[in-house]
């Protein structure tokens, strides 16, 4: 696709050198002094070259054939290779200062939207429950998804966190996924996962087994976590936290496309959407003193997140359906006890116009928030 790309800017074919190394006529480039001289080779002029190097883990001495590319000012360099051997601390170790680290999400729902043939609500129906890896839209049964999925993440994202961390007590790895994939966006921790183990599997694993799995899950970009800010002390909860799917149709293929709760899912997309445009996001917890019965209480009122960029910072709550004045009224409750000015939103899914009210809060639909880049500050 980055190669079609290219071409279609203008680049031109010979300032293109694309080498896949897996292929059996490619088996002399797997020798970094062989590939080197051979792409040093093709270039003939001053002028732009792009190296696109697909499963480069199969190069002996790879980090050093990258880091000799590095230093030949007129080509820029991409390489593809397996989650084996590219494990995002596995990067940060091999190239630091020496390269950009790109965290190149799924299709969000405006890029699925790009290319899905048919409407926003047939689109939003089939994002929900195969996510954004993609090569989905490609496909098009149900079963071609639903296999492609199920068997991506059982033969590459599990089978290489099991093999790059030498993991010999799989069916516990393949639990706690099973448990994570059951509670998205709800609050939990080490402990709070432990206690799961032993009630429904009747598991004795450690808690720092747990916390073990849960770096490698996030290490190999399977799951991320939100920690939990509190607004009004203006500090960071230690514990618990949420964790989210990176891709929501890989959660829906472990759990067998079961639990495919529309207003958990939306969540998970919020999440991810903030993310990709470059938010650091956390959930949050208001806390307020209130009377009650003559006594002076401490309540908690939940916020779904924060969402920090720079000097912005917007607070945002994900509800399905305000099906009454009493729900709404509960909803708005936390985002009106924040003490600061920065933007307070409500993301729904079944209104159709922007809304806001006495108090600065903006209502809005889930589809103008996920199909305009700048629908933060309407």
């Amino acid at each position: 696709m980055f190669n079609d790309y290219l071409l279609s800017q203008g680049v031109p074919d010979s300032h293109i050198i694309k080498i896949e190394l897996d292929l059996r006529e490619n088996k002399d480039y797997r020798n970094p002094d062989v590939i080197l001289n051979y792409i040093k080779s093709l270039i003939q002029d001053n002028d732009k070259y792009f190296i696109l190097l697909d499963e480069v883990q199969m190069l002996d001495d790879f980090e050093e054939v990258l880091n000799s590319l590095l230093h030949i000012s007129n080509v820029d360099v991409y390489v593809t290779g397996s989650n084996l051997r590219f494990l995002s601390k596995d990067i940060i170790t091999e190239f630091r200062g020496k390269g950009d680290q790109i965290h190149v999400y799924p299709l969000t729902f405006k890029e699925f939207m790009q290319v899905y043939q048919g409407d926003m609500y047939h689109a939003w129906a089939d994002y929900i429950l195969y996510g954004g890896l993609p090569f989905i839209t490609k496909l098009q049964t149900e079963e071609q998804k639903i296999n492609y999925l199920a068997n991506l993440f059982e033969e590459t994202y599990i089978k290489d966190i099991l093999e790059h961390h030498n993991i010999m007590k799989t069916q516990e790895l393949e639990d706690l996924i099973n448990i994570l994939s059951s509670q998205i966006g709800s609050l939990t921790n080490a402990s709070k996962i432990q206690q799961t183990f032993k009630s429904a599997i009747k598991s004795k694993i450690s808690i720092n087994t747990i916390k073990q799995y849960l770096d490698y899950l996030e290490d190999a970009f399977v799951i991320s976590k939100a920690y939990r800010y509190d607004v009004n002390g203006r500090k960071y909860i230690g514990s618990p936290l949420k964790y989210y799917f990176e891709d929501i149709g890989l959660r829906n293929a472990r759990i067998g496309f079961r639990q495919v709760e529309e207003n958990h899912i939306m969540k998970n997309i919020i999440y991810n959407e903030l993310r990709y445009r470059g938010f650091n996001v956390d959930v949050s917890v208001v806390k307020k003193r209130e009377a009650y019965a003559g006594k002076s209480i401490r309540k908690s009122y939940e916020i779904d997140f924060i969402a920090n960029l720079g000097n912005k910072r917007y607070y945002i709550q994900s509800v399905f359906s305000l099906s009454s004045t009493e729900k709404e009224h509960q909803e708005k409750l936390s985002l009106v006890n924040v003490n600061d000015s920065f933007k307070k939103i409500i993301l729904v899914k079944d209104i159709t116009n922007i809304i806001r009210d006495e108090h600065g809060i903006v209502t809005m639909n889930i589809y103008d928030f996920l199909l305009n880049d700048n629908s933060l500050d309407l």
